[in-house]
């Protein structure tokens, strides 16, 4: 008797622990879309009545490089690269970083440009891996492109390398496998100047799927649904996180992360709080956290900004094994930033950053699939014991369904309002895979942060693993 009253009182303090999580959790989110929803508005709105070519003309518009790190991207680089020259801008470098390439990736960019080597001063106290060489083209059509070819040392250090070797004011670290819209540029130089009290250091954007769309001649000709199953799954979750997640965080002030495949830097500020931490595979949100805490702990007025428009589109995993791996090298990367910076934790000397994205991401970003995982495993052990309350589960289990395919659909509606980039067929296959995710595609995205998180704590070597890519789709 006094066993099962035992654990009957564990289980209700268990219940209760997951309805204040979740209530706490729906709360959040029904915050997260109101503020991206009036943010985006905002933006909308402010910016309909610029003329972004007049940035461009003008000669105060600032220098930047765009450094693309490439590691065996020999299937795609020259269509990437002829992408990335014919950008909407003038004062502006493209800085391909060759990280010691296996297959044809420098071969193939010295031929299609008619690259060579150039004699360049490099500091003798450099402290990325050796560079073997730095290429310049022959051919005017050309001069904005720089390749380096260097000893592979990770993304973190080809991007140091960039941020070392370039002369410009502002600097964009991207993956060298995506597509940037022509006005791209435009929108971020934009973003650097339109606030006057603080330094803008930071600007991040939207991410889109680029799988299934066509693109010739690096430029995007027809934007289409993904054929694959995972794929689309991806689109789904993008368009939820970046959209509205992203967009809500940078509304106010509190983004700690900006994407890896589309970030800008202001550069000093980028080199003064220490580049790229070549020691994490996380290192597109650790720069973040670096450079607002470099800004915190000077009392300097700052801040990061976020550009709603689709700028940027990118090819994702349509394989469940490159998948998973994809994302247990993100749950280490969260885990190895976390605690890299834990006195942030709670601490108001960071403001909101202490206060509430760190406490956010803590819970919600890296203790949230754990806390599934495990309550999966104690729902098992319950119905075992006979202790399993069948209505609270029932009734929690189906709020927690609705209201993560509600705010998917919000997320879909939210898209087809704004950008309106995808047929109303393929809107209706969206909303279908926003049913079928808590059941085929959660469960996956939960899998990869338990395996990678049980990598870290128990020091399993893993590094960044192997990512193969199958190209864009070509107009016929």
């Amino acid at each position: 008797m006094f066993q099962s009253d035992f654990f009957t009182i564990i289980v209700d303090y268990i219940n209760i622990i997951f309805l204040m999580f979740t209530i706490v959790l729906f709360s959040g989110y029904t915050v997260m879309g109101y503020l991206a929803t009036k943010h985006t508005l905002h933006y909308r709105r402010k910016n309909s009545f610029g003329d972004l070519s007049k940035v461009m003309a003008s000669p105060l518009a600032p220098s930047i490089t765009i450094i693309a790190p490439a590691y065996n991207e020999g299937m795609n680089i020259v269509e990437n690269v002829r992408s990335l020259l014919s950008l909407n801008y003038v004062d502006y470098e493209v800085m391909v970083v060759n990280d010691g390439s296996k297959d044809d990736t420098l071969e193939k960019m010295i031929a299609a440009y008619d690259l060579v080597k150039i004699e360049q001063k490099i500091d003798p106290n450099w402290q990325s891996k050796p560079i073997r060489g730095i290429y310049k083209s022959k051919q005017k059509a050309f001069h904005k492109l720089t390749v380096i070819d260097k000893e592979n040392g990770g993304k973190s250090d080809a991007l140091n390398t960039g941020m070392q070797l370039s002369n410009n004011r502002y600097v964009g670290c991207i993956d060298v496998d995506c597509l940037l819209l022509p006005d791209a540029l435009l929108h971020v130089v934009k973003s650097f100047f339109q606030r006057s009290g603080k330094r803008v250091i930071a600007v991040g954007g939207v991410i889109r799927v680029a799988n299934s769309c066509i693109i010739d001649g690096g430029e995007l000709e027809e934007v289409r649904l993904p054929k694959n199953w995972l794929a689309k799954f991806q689109l789904l979750e993008y368009t939820r996180s970046f959209i509205l997640g992203r967009m809500a965080w940078g509304s106010i002030d509190s983004l700690l992360i900006i994407s890896g495949a589309f970030g800008f830097f202001d550069r000093e500020i980028a080199l003064a709080a220490g580049g790229y931490d070549t020691n994490t595979v996380g290192e597109d949100m650790e720069i973040v956290f670096r450079m607002r805490r470099y800004m915190h702990e000077r009392d300097l007025p700052y801040t990061v900004e976020y550009i709603p428009d689709p700028l940027c589109w990118t090819e994702v995993p349509e394989e469940v094994k490159i998948f998973i791996n994809q994302r247990d090298r993100w749950s280490r990367g969260n885990l190895e930033t976390l605690t890299k910076h834990k006195d942030m934790f709670f601490n108001p000397k960071y403001g909101r950053l202490g206060m509430l994205s760190y406490p956010y991401w803590f819970f919600y970003e890296w203790l949230a699939p754990l806390l599934e995982f495990f309550g999966f495993l104690s729902i098992i052990l319950f119905y075992y014991l006979g202790i399993l309350n069948f209505q609270f589960f029932i009734a929690i289990t189906a709020a927690v369904f609705s209201f993560s395919v509600m705010f998917s659909f919000f997320a879909i509606f939210w898209e087809v309002y704004a950008y309106n980039q995808y047929k109303t067929k393929d809107i209706l296959v969206l909303m279908l895979f926003a049913i079928l995710e808590p059941f085929v595609f959660h469960p996956l995205v939960t899998f990869s942060a338990v395996r990678g998180n049980y990598k870290k704590l128990f020091k399993i070597k893993s590094g960044w693993g192997t990512i193969t890519r199958k190209g864009f789709s070509k107009a016929t």
